[in-house]
């Protein structure tokens, strides 16, 4: 056989073993959909190491569940939902699929009212979806002591703006965590570890729900 009839042979060999060498996740095109957590303090994880943060353990949660994620920690402490929608295009870069969006206890803790509040996560919101990117909102709710009116309207900004949005609705972050003494730290506003894997139990559903939106919207 020609020396070069005996090279291309060798070629397409070395070409079919590479690609079955592909792992069946890639062959699949099954690549990590990629989600931001845009939120506060509650998703950085504050007094938390890194690794014991939402984020983190909320990925860990949905690999082990055999999901190809990536979740970037978007949190600042004491952020606003003004301060979300500032710093919006840099905390959420091109190619983000998914957000989990939890901003607005600060607003509460600060008494801003609460149209300022729903203008600001309203705009978010809009900006996410006309960049194609699916949302899970997770709402809040206002401590009682500021009143019925107050509470009243703020708790009712999150499920209006899931349903004009059309977007993935958790009702309440801390739900099951708040007001537990066990759950939280000393402070008893921020979850511990393991209030923190009570929430990621509870969000995981809707955080596989995400997902699906997410890897359907690669194919539109």
């Amino acid at each position: 056989m020609p020396l070069v009839q005996k090279m291309a042979r060798m070629m397409a060999v070395t070409i079919a073993c590479a690609v079955l060498a592909v792992p069946a996740a890639w062959a699949a095109g099954d690549d990590p959909v990629k989600i931001v957590a845009l939120g506060d303090s509650l998703t950085a994880g504050s007094g938390l190491f890194p690794q014991a943060a939402f984020p983190a353990r909320l990925e860990a949660a949905l690999k082990a569940k055999g999901l190809a994620v990536a979740i970037t920690n978007a949190g600042v402490g004491g952020d606003t939902a003004a301060g979300g929608l500032a710093r919006l295009d840099w905390s959420v870069p091109e190619g983000t699929e998914a957000v989990i969006l939890e901003l607005g206890a600060n607003d509460a803790l600060r008494g801003i009212a609460p149209e300022t509040t729903r203008a600001a996560l309203d705009q978010i919101l809009r900006r996410l979806v006309d960049r194609r990117i699916v949302v899970l909102l997770s709402g809040m709710r206002a401590p009682p002591n500021l009143g019925a009116d107050y509470t009243g309207a703020f708790d009712a900004i999150f499920p209006v703006l899931a349903a004009t949005h059309d977007v993935i609705f958790d009702p309440f972050f801390l739900e099951g965590v708040a007001g537990d003494r066990s759950l939280n730290q000393p402070d008893g506003m921020h979850p511990t570890a393991e209030g923190v894997e009570a929430i990621v139990r509870r969000i995981l559903p809707k955080a596989e729900e995400l997902i699906a939106r997410a890897k359907a919207n690669r194919n539109r």
